[in-house]
């Protein structure tokens, strides 16, 4: 039985769309240019866990052929040449690797875990021609978990027969109990997570006041000095008591007006820039473009908002009453992040955290608490009202004590005072309201950098949780393992009955996708076209499998023979999107798109021809070829002669590896 397992992208006719995408900033996968064969051996058994073993056996044996071996390496040597794949299915090239990787080994007598391991992968090669399965099974329940794991992992189906059946249900049980592990459910949504963009706040704008506005204040402070001093002069020119007292408390209330309202126009002049943002927003003349980062970030707000509505309260209410503050929070990301290299989904932690923050303060009453903070204290009030009415008592003795003096020096001396005091106050207010500001302006933005910085943290703690791209391919493994002893069920199926089984694998519908740098994309759910090959013909399913949740439903099935198999063959270019296409006889093609463009997302220091090999390694999508343009060509004829040439090569290598395992 055969386990190529085709994986990778895109469906057939059916519409899909790309609802998130991430590139991780990993170095899983990373090779220095100046690798060790150790180091490259060490990234070759990464790619082998993740399900690439054509890319594993290439970094392995350039660890060999520089002089790094040892039994673990011939070990995942063998696991890589032969992972997913019967004996009989190795084409001559294969074969030749395996006697080569045999010629290499001396005996295998040493009590190392991996050479035991080593034994157990040799101890299945020389049975293949044996009924007894009973020492084969006994050797790899003496292997320690790590060494049996990878075996049933990577071969399981390597025999056929009774060896084959036992194989394949254990691997199925340990498939079954690896499904839902390693909290795989809360795990793998965070692989589709973008690493999130650092927190920033708006720059906090320097105080601008215009130059016609310093002119406009200072022309009145110096008329209203000169103005005052003139009155002064004619109030000490009379030579009485009551006039110059009732001047200094004119004095003292002016000032005490100017102090209480500068900071009522202050405290009013920020409270109305604080209301404009809740207001409900104006109808914008043109829309963000479509697929541009500010439509994205419409999209993450108009999202979250709809999702975390208050509790007690109707969607429309909460959606209506936060429409200004939604369109100001919305502005305010897209002016701060609106560059190439960030894209939207890397602040969508940052949309829900303030989000999140509205609707805390909404429901602890608190969302409109700075009307509280910013109300005019009794104590301001106080002051302004005392001011004036100082000024007016006192302006009562000292306007006709002056007028009295000089007639018309001192009105006119009055009149420009009055009007200095009522220009100067207005521009003095402005100004010292700008000043404060800044100092505010900068406290507000310190806290919300905090409390962001406080978020940032807390989602990148959460993140440290994101499973490997290893793990990725482990759970989707075990699903594809379980989705073929379904199958197999259904059909009333043995393994051993089964010639071979394969996936073609797109993302189903709308969906999320992410992969690490070197890697291939995963997706959150998945179309599955499964093939099994019996004597009797194909036996297709189709499955939707959602992968977050892992679970799955088969939504068809049709069954065909081997000589109704007209055509198999893959459209487009290797580092483009290729479609593959089954034509049979009778019935309309089957068209799957099994591969994106390998330049889609690509990284400044990755090669789209290497993306597209590992794509396609990691889809088992040329086994799967393999095997299908066989029946296409020659029918079930095929299978027969593949075994046959197969077994006038095996029997020299089972020989072989017996002697070396005495």
């Amino acid at each position: 039985m055969t386990t190529p397992t085709t994986t990778n992208v895109a469906q057939g006719d059916a519409h899909v769309g790309v609802q998130a995408q991430a590139i991780h900033g990993d170095v899983y996968y990373q090779l220095p240019p100046d690798a060790s064969p150790k180091e490259r051996f060490r990234i070759g058994v990464k790619y082998l866990d993740a399900r690439m073993p054509g890319r594993a056996r290439e970094l392995i044996e350039e660890a060999v052929a520089r002089g790094y071996e040892t039994d673990e390496v011939r070990f995942h040597w063998l696991l890589a040449l032969l992972s997913g794949r019967t004996l009989r299915q190795l084409g001559n090239e294969d074969l030749t690797t395996l006697s080569t990787i045999c010629d290499r080994i001396t005996r295998v007598h040493g009590r190392g875990e991996w050479t035991a391991g080593l034994r157990s992968v040799l101890r299945l090669l020389s049975s293949l021609d044996t009924a007894d399965t009973e020492l084969v099974v006994k050797e790899l329940d003496e292997l320690r978990p790590r060494q049996r794991d990878k075996i049933l992992d990577h071969l399981g189906v390597l025999l056929e027969g009774p060896v084959e059946d036992q194989l394949w249900h254990r691997s199925v049980e340990r498939a079954r109990a690896g499904q839902k592990a390693g909290d795989r459910r809360n795990r793998v949504r965070l692989f589709f997570h973008p690493s999130p963009a650092p927190p920033r706040v708006r720059p906090v704008q320097p105080a601008s006041i215009p130059v016609g506005e310093w002119l406009r204040a200072l022309a009145a402070a110096v008329a209203f000095a000169l103005a005052a001093g003139n009155i002064a002069r004619l109030v000490l020119q009379r030579g009485e008591l009551s006039p110059v007292l009732a001047y200094l408390a004119s004095a003292a209330g002016v000032v005490a007006f100017v102090v209480g309202g500068a900071d009522r126009h202050f405290r009013r002049e920020r409270l109305r820039l604080k209301e404009a943002e809740y207001a409900p927003p104006t109808q914008r003349k043109k829309g963000s473009p479509a697929g541009g980062f500010a439509r994205r970030v419409d999209r993450l707000f108009d999202t979250y908002f709809g999702r975390y509505v208050p509790r007690d309260t109707a969607r429309s209410h909460w959606l209506a009453q936060t429409a200004g503050i939604r369109r100001h929070l919305r502005d305010e990301l897209v002016e701060i992040y609106r560059e190439q290299r960030v894209d939207a989904g890397e602040i969508a932690w940052l949309v829900r955290h303030l989000v999140g923050d509205v609707r805390q303060r909404w429901e602890n009453e608190t969302l409109t608490a700075y009307r509280t903070r910013l109300r005019t204290p009794l104590s301001t009030t106080a002051l302004c009202v005392i001011g004036l009415v100082a000024a007016a008592a006192g302006a009562a003795w000292v306007v006709p004590a002056a007028a009295l003096t000089a007639p018309v020096g001192g009105t006119a001396s009055v009149l420009l005072a009055v009007a200095s005091a009522v220009i100067g106050a207005r521009a003095w207010f402005r100004i010292v309201a700008e000043r404060r500001r800044v100092p505010a302006d900068e406290a507000e933005r310190a806290q919300q950098l905090a409390e962001r910085q406080a978020a940032y943290e807390h989602w990148q703690k959460k993140l440290s949780r994101k499973p490997s791209d290893a793990e990725m391919a482990s759970w989707l493994e075990c699903d594809r393992k379980i989705l073929v002893d379904e199958a197999m069920r259904h059909y009333r199926l043995r393994p051993s009955q089964v010639i071979a089984h394969a996936f073609i694998e797109a993302p189903a519908g709308s969906y999320k996708r992410a992969r690490v740098p070197r890697g291939p994309w995963r997706y959150s759910r998945y179309r599955l076209l499964l093939f099994l090959l019996t004597d009797d013909g194909v036996r297709q399913v189709d499955i939707d499998l959602d992968f977050e949740e892992g679970v799955s439903r088969g939504t068809q099935r049709l069954n065909y023979r081997f000589d109704t198999v007209a055509a198999v063959r893959i459209d487009g270019v290797a580092t483009q999107q290729q479609t593959f296409e089954l034509r049979l006889v009778n019935g309309d093609p089957i068209r799957v798109r099994v591969t994106e463009s390998s330049t889609d997302g690509i990284q400044p220091d990755e090669d789209p021809g290497a993306l597209s090999r590992v794509a396609l390694d990691a889809s088992g999508l040329l086994h799967t070829l393999h095997v299908l343009e066989g029946i296409a060509a020659e029918g079930k004829q095929w299978i027969r002669q593949q075994r046959r040439r197969a077994d006038e090569r095996l029997s020299e290598v089972t020989a072989t590896v017996a002697g070396l395992i005495g």
